[in-house]
């Protein structure tokens, strides 16, 4: 019997190991490390990592024992830290499981809120009540799960600020990545809702704010950059918008798109709107493609302002709150959030840009979790402190 067991370990060690120089070969063969970026070697071993992981998802959903993306989030959960200046309480709003994240010291001021994945961080750091969404995620459920679970969330909490002592005059959205995009959405959602306080301010993060011109110099420049390759982002944007990935090379060339749709849009998503500094002369001509109408009708429920907030009626865009947005150089989204300062400031909305030189998609997410944080981690978690402390 341990003879059998020696042999069954030996397998799974050849096994992993096997699985994990795949993925050193795959990094090698298809990342690209950005010149400006800090500690090189430590961002190529994390992409090394993060490829093993994803392949073993992979591997697992194959065999139908557990799906890449649960597997994904038991691995993050193991490295969740307990803050014990905290109170955290779990409770539902209707169906949707939500997190409080309350500073214990009690302050006779009213607390200002905001919605975001470093909530213990955030808490603690602005003396603020924090609200995490726990929405409904994929495989089991993908849009417009996201946005109506935010939104209902965010409707509900806002009805009773002053049972969790939040100041109705000083309430924060805020949200990274794909979150970043539902922020907006959400923002924009809530003009609906007069009766409902007024958010202060919106904190967008490498936001994705619009899901058609994906051949923007941002998308070229960074398609093969860790950790949020090309491939990586059509696919996973596939599974969100339950489009079928025979189709993702048809939603990134744009010939999904069509003609008259884009001359409607093109003013708010064309090149000429990104500075000048963020080109280069190696572009590839400005999407899209040639049209293909069976791709169209496969995807045609994504090109409306409720998946891309980008591409709201001015009118709605106006009467946003001030925003904060952040962007990062080796990011493919980093011309999302350009694209979406313009259109705020085209509309007299107040914006704060933090661009970060050094940056890449995800690195706010590393900001504790030494050794493996970059400097560049934690100037974006301390600029969004700073602008919250700020309002």
């Amino acid at each position: 019997m341990t003879a059998l067991w020696l042999v069954l370990l030996l397998n799974l060690s050849i096994f992993f190991l096997g699985v994990f120089i795949w993925a050193v070969i795959q990094h090698f063969l298809i990342a690209e490390i950005p010149s400006a970026l800090r500690h090189p070697v430590k961002f190529r071993c994390m992409h090394c990592v993060a490829l093993f992981f994803i392949t073993m998802g992979n591997i697992l959903e194959k065999l139908r024992i557990c799906s890449m993306p649960r597997f994904i989030q038991c691995l993050h959960d193991l490295v969740i830290k307990k803050n014990h200046n905290l109170m955290v309480t779990n409770m539902y709003f209707g169906t949707i499981p939500v997190r409080l994240f309350q500073p214990k010291a009690v302050s006779s001021k009213l607390l200002r809120d905001s919605y975001h994945n470093l909530c213990s961080f955030l808490a603690q750091e602005t003396e603020s009540v924090v609200l995490s969404v726990g929405y409904r995620k994929l495989p089991d459920h993908c849009y417009p799960s996201v946005p109506n679970d935010c939104l209902n969330a965010t409707i509900h909490f806002m009805k009773g600020l002053k049972s969790y002592g939040v100041d109705s005059s000083r309430v924060v959205v805020c949200g990274e990545s794909i979150g970043g995009g539902v922020v907006a959405i959400v923002t924009q959602a809530l003009l609906n809702f007069p009766s409902l306080p007024k958010i202060c301010a919106q904190v967008l993060i490498t936001p994705a704010t619009q899901i058609i011109n994906f051949r923007l110099p941002s998308h070229q420049q960074n398609q093969n950059v860790p950790f949020l390759t090309k491939d990586l982002l059509m696919t996973s944007l596939c599974k969100y918008l339950d489009i079928d990935l025979s189709w993702k090379d048809a939603v990134a060339s744009g010939t999904s798109i069509p003609p008259d749709t884009w001359k409607k849009y093109k003013k708010w998503l064309t090149f000429d709107n990104i500075p000048r500094r963020f080109k280069s002369k190696s572009l590839l001509p400005e999407f899209p493609g040639h049209f293909d109408e069976a791709a169209y009708l496969e995807t045609r429920h994504v090109l409306t302002a409720e998946t891309s907030p980008l591409l709201a009626d001015s009118k709605i865009i106006a009467q946003l709150p001030q925003a904060f947005l952040v962007s990062c150089e080796n990011d493919p989204l980093r011309d999302d959030a350009l694209l979406y300062k313009k259109r705020l400031e085209d509309e007299g909305v107040p914006v704060t840009w933090y661009h970060v030189e050094d940056g890449f998609h995800g690195c706010i997410i590393l900001f504790d979790k030494q050794p493996f944080s970059f400097p560049c981690s934690i100037k974006i978690a301390n600029a969004v402190v700073s602008y919250i402390k700020g309002i």
